[in-house]
């Protein structure tokens, strides 16, 4: 966004400088600006706006304003709010500016804003006219020179809502311009403040130096403004070293103080050369009033005066000295007064960001408090010969536009095309090509270590008055401060620092105290002794799962192989001064320790739907995500060195400790050094996870594996949110998982609404930085950080933390096989999951997240075994998957463990019945079937298994089982498909025939094939029905021709019950009737003479269906007389006549039809030649006769013989 007002600024330069303003509201829970601020940053003519949240992303909340040719002063840019908005005044060296956004409560439709991203104030910046006169005034005295433009600035809003602004010109002399309420009309107004203690209306400008009744000492160097209900007092420190207090409303100076004063040596050297980096602050409270803060810029000993204005009757003020802080640091960048404290950042010589506080009240050695500063990247990266030079890592900043896996892509280009580039030769070997690649992305490297370091300039420090957050404003970021803990305190603090501290917040006796303060002191002593190599060396054995204790007992070899400069002899020097260190030892790992001793769920306690909707966005913004876990990695940094240094001493205690007794040593032995190797392996897993990035998951692979996960029913587990790419899996775990656990449990005992919900930020992040590592620490209960890995599809992660877990992690061993089973199962090493899964089954009883797993149903937790349940769970897991083979062997395992638990072991052999049937396995599925004790699941395996076999076409194999108990059952099962399906789709019929013969039982046999012909005749009557039919009876003659003929019989199947489909009411008919009673039916047997008769009626029905199609539907019903008529009607005398002869019946009317033929023939003549032919070739003749006439007499001859 452009603003121009065609102006120039003749060469005048001022330093880029920053600042921040945080809401009223800031420090409310409850309110829409909680955690809520603004900082900008000015560079040249551009000013850039940032507001930003700790609770919600906040969308359009970037700004820069590019204002050509028009410098912005230092102090140039102010922000206040008022009830309705939030307004920006802005100085250059040419102009005055004004914004007025709506302020954050006005924005929103309710304060209960639900959403998890908001709309910036800046959203709407874009439509706001910047050359409106209302808002903007060129200022008409500056005329481009250096002598003309102003020094510094200050702005505000005044309580009748005119905007306020003061300059310091360079030639001395306070410049006033104001502009109307922005809602009012009105004239722009310029005045001058003068010596005089006057104020004058200009209507135009002439330089104070050409006046000549100022002098150049007189130039205010720093501006500060405080207003009061009925005055403003603005406040200008000056060249010459006093300050001066000027009131708006009366119009005069009201007091002159001349700081040098309160030097306390040096004051003629000082006063001799002009002011040029004195900076003044200003900190109000309704307990102390107003104080003022002065930073004295001298050559031998700069120094903070901080003075209290007090008010004394008829207007007059003066200023009581309370507190004077000396420093040694060489350039002040900016420094903040709060109530008690003085915060102050610099560069020091190595151009360094170096930050401290000091309380100027109850500092008495003058001792400032260190700020340990986040330490800078390495300089170089050791690339080692089996890695690729392309390590990516991502930084703290995230200001790209491009996701991550975009970024890595477009570097990786940008850096190979210069390497090709530079390449003159075509061929290398792959050793040179490496050291290319090496020496390229070594560049790149130092160019990113370039471009931070210009970024990471400061510029300001900011303090939320709410919230007590403190932010030291860089040039391209914001470092937020965060309170650092005791522990952490000591071992980071400054020799000199450790040498003043009498007491420590860690232990409350003084000797014990005095004992730990000497054994921090001697940690620290260890880690400057330990070369490079060995401090890798120990990271490196920590990565590759060795027993620290062994490599610290070589370590500390090595140290004591090459101690040429008596470092060991120190460390034991300084040993002797610690009275009893095994206690001291003790008292800092029950520090280090962050085992949880209560549980770390809370309960919810009936909050208020606006409490919890706070709740649930309090620190939840991607920027509060980000630092937070920040500070974790920081402080599991920190204390992996601190452990691995205090192993090392330790093993020193044990190989020379002259001042530790028997016991002692054998508490060290037993009990601090294994402690202590533990925490060591617990902080390095902490840090490794807040170095480990997340990996972006393809949405579709996402829902899948919700999908599968659904299975477990893991109903508490959040589901997957989206946030700003990348991020480490520690930010993924905090935002889905850990964070509503943490504000529930801050809360759980607060009376939110009636306490205001105050945050005071010290409090509330170290409370939240404890708890998460209470979360993430492997050595308590909670289970939440691994599960919400496995839930998120992060499994190389995962992976590598049952990894690094596992070798000795005693708590939650089972949930920590159990998540890597599942890691196997979406890499595809199913064998590796089953052998996991398996290994858990030790500890579901015993682990919470296990026991989640096999619900909360209390019937079925009670009567199945706890593992039974846990067997359900992982079986419907793979099967949801789709890995049959997997859930045989486990359930086969399974049924071990049912071995008295007959319902289990039922479901059990139905699901691996069930697998093996799927796979093909068909012997296999009928073992299993066979095994199973319950009746009703085995019939259902039975069904299944004759219906799958069938519809495969796997006949052989079912009619070849053996069924021994089963036999009756296969063969109801197979006639009631039979009776069930369509006849000419299925051979079920076929299927039970084969099945009798297979097992000698013909007569069976051929009652199976009797049936299926009378169903074919009855249901089928089609030429391909009737074929079928005839075959039907010849196959069931041929069973009982080969049994004794006495037994050569079978009972007709009764054309009513039998036939009835399954699932038919035995109590109405088709039409919803009543059925009539079921009378009883008499019983018809069958000989092998019926069964011959039923096939000689059969095959003339086919021969009248060959010989005449369409007649095929009234054959297949017709009897044995209807039959004959039929045949004779179609010519078909031979099969008539033995159809007759079969069933007994009088020939008369074949030979009355074939008489009628040969008569129709002789009158006929030659017409319907192709029907004649066909009938007199369907009758056999013993010769060949050549006429038709002739043939059809001959037949009629031959059949009457």
């Amino acid at each position: 966004m452009r603003y121009c007002v065609g102006l120039h600024s003749g060469g005048v330069k001022y330093a880029d400088s920053a600042g921040g303003f945080s809401y009223e509201d800031s420090g409310k829970l409850l309110s829409v600006t909680s955690n809520r601020f603004i900082h900008w940053s000015t560079s040249g003519d551009m000013v850039q706006f940032v507001e930003q949240s700790l609770d919600t992303n906040l969308l359009n909340n970037a700004v820069r304003l590019h204002i050509p040719n028009c410098l912005l002063l230092p102090g140039g840019v102010s922000i206040q709010e008022t009830l309705n908005n939030v307004i920006i005044l802005i100085v250059t060296s040419q102009a005055v500016h004004r914004l007025v956004l709506p302020h954050p409560t006005h924005m929103y439709r309710s304060d209960l804003v639900t959403e998890l991203q908001m709309q910036s104030i800046f959203t709407d910046i874009g439509k706001l006219n910047l050359n409106e006169p209302a808002h903007s005034y060129v200022l008409p005295f500056v005329q481009g020179t250096p002598a003309t433009a102003p020094s510094t600035s200050a702005a505000w809003i005044s309580h009748q809502g005119e905007a306020v602004f003061t300059l310091a010109s360079p030639s001395g002399g306070i410049t006033v311009v104001t502009l109307p309420a922005h809602d009012q009309d009105g004239t722009v107004s310029i005045l001058e403040l003068k010596q005089s203690s006057m104020m004058q209306r200009l209507a135009g400008w002439m330089p104070t130096a050409i006046r000549g009744d100022q002098s150049i000492s007189d130039l205010a160097i720093s501006l500060a403004v405080h207003q009061l209900e009925d005055d403003t007092f603005i406040f200008a420190l000056c060249q010459d070293h006093k300050l001066r207090m000027w009131s708006f409303k009366h119009q005069m100076c009201l007091l002159v103080t001349d700081m040098l004063d309160y030097m306390p040596a040096g004051r003629g050297e000082v006063k001799a050369s002009p002011a040029q980096a004195h900076k003044l602050r200003l900190f109000f409270s309704s307990s102390t009033g107003l104080c003022l803060a002065i930073y004295l810029a001298v050559p031998k000993g700069s120094q903070f005066c901080v003075l209290q204005l007090v008010a004394s009757e008829n207007n007059r003020y003066s200023l009581d000295h309370i507190s004077t802080q000396f420093t040694t640091q060489e350039t002040l960048v900016d420094f903040v007064l709060t109530a008690s404290d003085i915060w102050a950042v610099w560069l020091d010589n190595d151009n360094q960001t170096v930050v401290k506080y000091i309380s100027f009240e109850h500092s008495t050695a003058g001792m400032w408090n260190q700020v340990f500063v986040q330490p800078s990247p390495e300089e170089e990266v050791h690339v080692g010969e089996d890695q690729d030079p392309r390590i990516y890592k991502r930084g703290t900043e995230r200001y790209s536009d491009l996701s991550w896996e975009e970024l890595k892509k477009e570097v990786t280009v940008t850096v190979e095309n210069e390497l090709q580039g530079s390449v003159t030769e075509y061929e290398f070997c792959q050793e040179d090509y490496r050291l290319l690649q090496v020496e390229f992305w070594s560049k790149f490297y130092a160019c990113c270590l370039q471009y931070q370091d210009v970024l990471s300039t400061p510029l300001a420090l900011h303090i939320s008055p709410a919230t007590a957050m403190v932010c030291v404003l860089k040039k391209g970021f914001v470092s937020f401060l965060l309170p650092c803990f005791a522990v952490d305190h000591l071992y980071l603090s400054s020799d000199e620092y450790l040498f003043s501290e009498e007491e420590t917040p860690i232990a409350e006796d003084s000797n014990l105290s005095r004992d730990v303060l000497q054994l921090i002191q001697c940690l620290r002593m260890v880690s400057e002794s330990l070369p490079e190599d060995m401090a890798y060396e120990m990271d490196k054995a920590l990565e590759d799962l060795l027993s620290p204790e062994k490599v610290s007992e070589k370590v500390l070899e090595g140290l004591l192989a090459n101690d040429n400069e008596n470092v060991i002899q120190d460390i034991l020097n300084k040993l002797q001064d610690i009275s009893n260190p095994t206690v001291a030892i003790n008292t800092l790992l029950r520090e280090l320790d962050l085992e949880a001793d209560a549980e770390t769920e809370s309960r919810p306690t009936g909050q208020s739907l606006r409490v919890r909707i706070s709740l649930s966005q309090l620190y939840g913004s991607s920027v509060a995500a980000s630092l937070i876990c920040q500070a974790v990695c920081q402080t599991a940094m920190t204390r992996t060195l601190l452990c691995r240094d205090l192993l090392i001493l330790q093993q020193l205690y044990l190989r020379i400790g002259d001042n530790v007794s028997g016991a002692q040593l054998l508490q060290l032995q037993q009990d601090l050094i294994p402690r202590c190797s533990s925490l060591l392996c617990s902080y390095h897993l902490l840090k490794q996870m807040s170095l480990t990035l997340s990996s972006s998951v393809p949405l579709d692979i996402l829902n899948a594996d919700l999908q599968h996960l659904s299975v477990l029913e893991l109903s508490d587990s959040t589901i997957p949110t989206s946030m700003l790419n990348p991020q480490t899996v520690v930010e993924l775990f905090y935002q889905n998982v850990a964070r509503k656990a943490i504000m529930s449990q801050i809360f759980s005992q607060q009376d939110v609404e009636g306490s205001q919900g105050m945050l005071h930020w010290p409090q509330m992040i170290s409370s939240v930085l404890t708890l998460l590592c209470q979360f993430l620490w492997p050595s308590n209960p909670s289970f939440l950080f691994p599960e919400c890995l496995m839930v998120n599809c992060q499994y190389a992660p995962l992976q590598e933390y049952a990894r690094l877990v596992g070798p000795w992690c005693q708590v939650n061993v089972g949930s920590y096989r159990f998540v890597l089973g599942h890691c196997y199962l979406a890499s595809g090493e199913g064998q590796k999951a089953l052998q996991c899964f398996q290994e858990a089954a030790a500890e579901v009883d015993k682990e919470d997240f296990l026991m989640k797993l096999m619900g909360s149903d209390e019937e079925a937790v009670t009567a199945t075994a706890p593992r039974l349940l846990y067997y359900n769970k992982v079986l419907r897991l793979l099967e949801d998957i789709g890995l049959p083979e997997l859930v045989i062997n486990l359930a086969t395992l399974a049924i071990s463990e049912a071995a008295n638990d007959e319902r289990s072991q039922a479901a059990l052999w139905t699901r691996i019945f069930k697998h093996h049937l799927d796979l093909g396995h068909n012997s296999q599925a009928y073992e299993a079937l066979t095994q199973n004790p319950d009746s009703s699941r085995q019939l259902d395996c039975l069904r299944q298994l004759v219906v799958v076999l069938c519809e495969r076409a796997q006949l052989r194999d079912l009619v070849q089982f053996s069924f021994v108990d089963l036999h009756d059952e296969v063969v109801n099962i197979i006639e009631s498909r039979a009776r069930a399906v369509d006849l000419m789709t299925h051979n079920y019929y076929e299927l039970l025939y084969a099945f009798h013969i297979n097992r000698h039982n013909y007569r069976k046999a051929g009652t199976v094939m009797f049936e299926y012909g009378m169903r074919l005749g009855r249901e089928v009557r089609t030429l391909r029905g009737l074929q079928k039919q005839v075959n039907c009876y010849l196959a069931a003659l041929n069973c009982l021709r080969l049994v004794h003929p006495d037994y050569a019989w079978i009972v007709q199947p009764s054309s009513g019950a039998a036939y009835e489909r399954p699932g038919t009411s035995p109590k109405r008919n088709y039409d919803g009737e009543f059925a009539a009673n079921p009378v009883s039916q008499q019983i018809d047997i069958l000989e092998l003479k019926d069964l011959e008769k039923e096939y000689v009626l059969a095959r003339s029905r086919l021969t009248l269906a060959q010989q005449d199609p369409p007649s095929a539907a009234i054959a297949g019903g017709a009897s044995s007389q209807e039959m004959v008529a039929l045949l004779v009607q179609t010519g078909l005398f031979d099969t008539a006549l033995t159809l007759c002869q079969t069933f007994n019946l009088s020939l008369t009317p074949v030979f009355e039809g074939l008489t009628f033929k040969c008569i129709k023939l002789q009158y006929k003549g030659d017409q319907d030649q192709t029907e004649v032919w066909n009938w007199l070739a369907a009758n056999q003749l013993p010769t060949v006769i050549t006429t038709k006439e002739s043939r059809s007499v001959k037949i009629l001859k031959y059949s009457l013989q």
